[in-house]
């Protein structure tokens, strides 16, 4: 039998876990590298306020010291906000934790953990998929693969819609991860609430996806579920503004021969210099609605 990897659940998520309440994890990388610091922290401590809110039990995970932390008290938050960390997707994970690396966590990397530890409810701010390009770069995130094996529901806005969504979408239902809109038929495009492509199902309470989770339980697939929930479209991106901010983004992304991993950060980047902090409002908000969401979806799920 190979070895159990190092998993520290915090003491709160495992009695939490030990006694069938609900738990929401909650990814690093969105702290560490997707919002500037120092409102970083303040955005974290948030995100888990309103998951307790709901009535379920914070757990972000993180890889310190090449321990799997599933759940942080204060000051490993606080270290994941203000250290400079690894990026760590689901490849990544048995490198930082046999190099006893510290590193945050992706949706590919959090979903993995959150399953080994039994969670079934995840919340993000968008999901990784298929870049622009990528019949020439193969370029996908490991997001997508991740997620066909894991059985975790991912509470999201879509994904960015610097991305290639159709793409995206299409490569879901090849990978066989089921996808439902909630309150609404069409996915959502991250700072945009519809990216224009439609959804074939749609739930309109926490119920109903608790249902959809129990589920697949009982089919066994060990498949993840993404729950797309759109920001609403009162706190939405300008929608004229980000057409025009993203056209010049991917235009100055070809003149300077930007290629490979460096192409999101240099897109979110521009979006949010060229938005004047907008698209930074609509993340954070966004993160919020999702977080909100998830949280009831556990509590559905857990009763």
């Amino acid at each position: 039998m190979p070895p159990a990897p190092p998993l520290r659940l915090h003491p709160e998520v495992a009695d939490a876990l030990a006694h069938g309440t609900a738990v929401v994890a909650l990814e690093s990388t969105l702290i560490a590298h997707g919002l500037p610091r120092p409102g970083n922290l303040d955005a974290a401590r948030s995100l888990e306020s309103i998951v307790r809110a709901a009535g379920a039990v914070p757990a972000t995970v993180a890889v310190l010291g090449g321990v799997a932390h599933v759940g942080l008290d204060d000051d490993a938050l606080t270290r994941v906000a203000h250290d400079d960390l690894r990026k760590l997707a689901v490849r990544d994970l048995p490198l930082a934790l046999g190099s006893g690396a510290d590193g945050a966590t992706t949706v590919s990397a959090t979903a993995t953990l959150a399953a080994l530890a039994g969670i079934r409810v995840f919340a993000t701010g968008g999901l990784g998929g298929v870049h622009r390009e990528a019949a020439q770069t193969w370029d996908e995130s490991a997001d997508l693969p991740a997620l066909a094996s894991t059985p975790v529901a991912v509470v999201c806005s879509g994904v960015k819609s610097i991305l290639d969504i159709p793409a995206t979408l299409e490569r879901l239902e090849t990978l066989g991860v089921p996808v439902v809109g909630y309150r609404t038929a069409r996915f959502p495009g991250f700072y945009l609430s519809d990216s224009g492509q439609d959804l074939d199902w749609r739930a309109d309470s926490p119920e109903e996806v608790a249902a959809m989770l129990r589920a697949e339980d009982a089919l066994g697939g060990g498949r993840g579920l993404v729950v797309a929930n759109p920001v609403p479209a009162g706190e939405q991106l300008d929608p004229r503004l980000h057409d025009d901010v993203l056209r010049a983004g991917l235009d100055a992304l070809a003149a300077q021969g930007v290629r490979g991993k460096d192409v999101t950060p240099f897109l979110l980047s521009w979006m949010h210099e060229h938005t004047g902090g907008e698209s930074l409002r609509v993340n954070v908000r966004l993160v919020e609605h999702n977080a909100r969401l998830a949280a009831r979806i556990a509590v559905a799920y857990a009763s």
